[in-house]
């Protein structure tokens, strides 16, 4: 079977003349033809260059969190667990756990602070029940005003699982796995919460 030629010029699709039968494109098209391939391959070549980038950096990424100590994972696995905490209260509109007063949400007065502190309960660290938003200045300055933040504490998630966290000793190793875990719970959790306004 015979191969059909060609009747129009590849590049600026205008029909070939009977002379030109037979070609791909016309001889006034070849330089603009061959930058457009020359453009074209620069281009791919870009693409797979951004891809292999993107790769290496996914790479060095994972390598990082593998040589992060076990203090720096909890660093990370915190932040991202308070930054949740204080977007919850956020949007749920609440006051400051401890002091009562409407939290200033536009700079950064508000912390997510503990009930039971980090230092004694470092298991309870990544607790919801444990956390809610507070005014930096009850937070650092008071001590966390701890009086004030269990009567409201009570108030908010009730007398039974204030006291289930008050009882709560059970001492707790963080490890790696469990942190990243975290970390990523809290990325997604956050990002759903934010979603959904």
């Amino acid at each position: 079977m015979l191969s059909r030629l060609p009747t129009r010029c590849k590049h600026c699709k205008e029909r070939f003349t009977a002379e030109e039968r037979g070609m791909r494109i016309h001889p006034a098209c070849i330089d603009d033809f061959l930058a457009a391939l020359k453009a074209k391959k620069e281009r791919v070549q870009e693409r797979e260059r951004k891809a292999k980038q993107r790769v290496e950096r996914a790479v060095d990424r994972r390598k990082r969190e593998e040589l992060k100590r076990i203090s720096e994972l909890i660093a990370d696995a915190q932040f991202h667990f308070n930054a949740f905490i204080r977007e919850r209260d956020r949007q749920a509109g609440h006051p400051c756990i401890s002091s009562g007063r409407v939290l200033n949400w536009s700079g950064n007065a508000v912390d997510a602070g503990h009930y039971r502190s980090t230092g004694a309960a470092s298991h309870l660290r990544f607790d919801e029940d444990n956390c809610h938003a507070q005014s930096k200045h009850d937070n650092k300055w008071l001590a966390g005003n701890a009086v004030d933040y269990r009567i409201a504490l009570i108030a908010r998630i009730g007398l039974e699982r204030v006291e289930a966290l008050e009882n709560n000793n059970q001492v707790h190793k963080w490890t790696r796995d469990e942190l990243i875990a975290i970390k990523a719970l809290y990325v997604g959790k956050l990002k759903q919460l934010k979603g959904a306004t």
